[in-house]
């Protein structure tokens, strides 16, 4: 956090290391410069020695670019490592400067807005919430909810925008990351809305725009169960059905950008009306509104006096709990739905994990032991191993927090990449 004349308390910040734990055998584009401050921060801190193990780079190297990136003030050194029995002066470590760069993460949804603010090092220092009505919003509406929720997020942390490198975004929809425009999205009155330069006009800063589960999907990449993998994916079930998904360490986002549509993958021709316009697609019976759907009938609700989704799901899922048999019914045929829908995952990419997100994890029946074990009947097994299946029951949180690891990775091209000025 920050003292009252902005000064950074970096002992209330613990040493913990984010990014893709990355192996010998990558080999990744980036200047070696960069792999070796990615190596640091991935690790929290580390020395000098393990860098050169990890990268089978040689000490020299290690050497001479780290010796850089301490004077550019990304590195620093620290004597935090264990010193051996009997030995002298504890080993030196390399960390990275928390404050050389600061961003903030954006995750925009029906209900509420959600953001943090996050050091190069990858702690959250701080973090916003503000409600917003559901309904779709025009460009200008959303550009204006998301300036006061930044408004709020820097004021309470006693942060400037000057110091600011850069502001990442989620938003659920078909988002063209490298351009920016939302061609469609649930939460926008419109579609082919160029909201990434909207908001980058707004703060005058740089802004990454993309889809939320891409950013939820970073987020395991660089902070959760993902840091170790090289190939998983994620699939997310709240207001839509979302997926990303990793190859190499790196997100898969298909040639244009707009690719891991699950929840717009067709289970049945002709089927349920899905909110994108097309009918049956997988969301349609297994998101919120699908649900919320089904259940206004089941529990003879009023048609003329709706409640929310959510409030209509918490009372579905008590009734189906207390053996309400159309209640149950709901549950499970959304779980056969989803089982066809992580089948089909495992069959196009083979991952080796599949991690289930998204606050809608708290309802067991989406993923109980019948619904994991159609999704392996309709798997072709060939005597391979099965693939998992992990549940994280995230919030809104962990959501923003991928968008600022978006506009990191980003922020570390920038900094550190070819363009690189020592």
């Amino acid at each position: 956090m920050y003292d009252s004349e902005g000064r950074r308390n970096d002992a209330d910040v613990p040493v913990t290391g984010c990014g893709p734990i990355l192996s010998v055998s990558a080999t990744p584009l980036r200047p070696l410069r960069q792999q070796i401050f990615e190596t640091v921060r991935a690790a929290g801190r580390t020395a000098r020695a393990d860098v050169t193990r990890s990268l089978g780079i040689s000490p020299g190297s290690a050497t001479t670019l780290s010796a850089e990136l301490i004077a550019a003030g990304f590195l620093r050194e620290v004597e935090g490592l264990p010193r051996e029995a009997g030995r002298g002066r504890p080993p030196v470590a390399l960390e990275v400067v928390p404050d050389a760069r600061l961003v903030v993460g954006i995750k925009l949804s029906d209900r509420a807005h959600t953001a943090v603010l996050t050091d190069f090092a990858g702690n959250v220092l701080a973090n916003a919430s503000q409600p917003t009505q559901p309904h779709r919003k025009t460009l200008e509406q959303t550009v204006t909810e998301v300036a006061e929720l930044v408004a709020t997020l820097l004021s309470g942390a006693q942060c400037d925008l000057s110091r600011i490198s850069a502001v990442g975004a989620g938003l659920s929809g078909l988002v063209n990351h490298e351009s920016g425009m939302v061609l469609w999205s649930p939460l926008l009155s419109q579609r082919d809305l160029a909201l990434g330069p909207a908001l980058s006009r707004r703060f005058g800063l740089p802004v990454f725009l993309d889809n939320d589960a891409n950013n939820l999907t970073l987020a395991e990449l660089w902070f959760g169960a993902g840091r170790a993998r090289s190939d998983f994916a994620v699939v997310t079930i709240e207001e839509g059905v979302g997926m990303g998904l990793v190859l190499g360490n790196r997100l898969f986002r298909g040639s244009r950008g707009i690719g891991l549509e699950l929840g717009h993958t067709k289970v049945q021709l002709d089927g349920a009306l899905c909110r994108c316009g097309k009918r049956g697609c997988l969301e349609a019976y297994v998101a919120d509104y699908a649900l919320a759907r089904e259940a206004a009938t089941a529990l003879d609700r009023n048609h003329n006096n709706p409640q929310s989704p959510k409030v209509m799901l918490e009372t579905l899922f008590e009734q189906a709990k207390a053996g309400n048999e159309s209640a149950r019914t709901i549950f499970r045929r959304a779980g056969r739905y989803l089982s066809l829908g992580l089948a089909n995952v495992v069959q196009l990419f083979d991952p080796e994990l599949i991690i289930l997100s998204g606050e809608r994890m708290q309802y067991d029946y989406l993923y109980a032991d019948e619904v994991i074990a159609e999704m392996r009947a309709l798997t072709l097994e060939d005597g391979r191993v099965p693939c998992p299946v992990e549940i994280h029951a995230w919030g809104d949180l962990v959501w923003a927090r991928g968008a600022s690891a978006l506009a990191l990775g980003a922020v570390t091209d920038q900094a550190l990449g070819d363009g690189w000025v020592a």
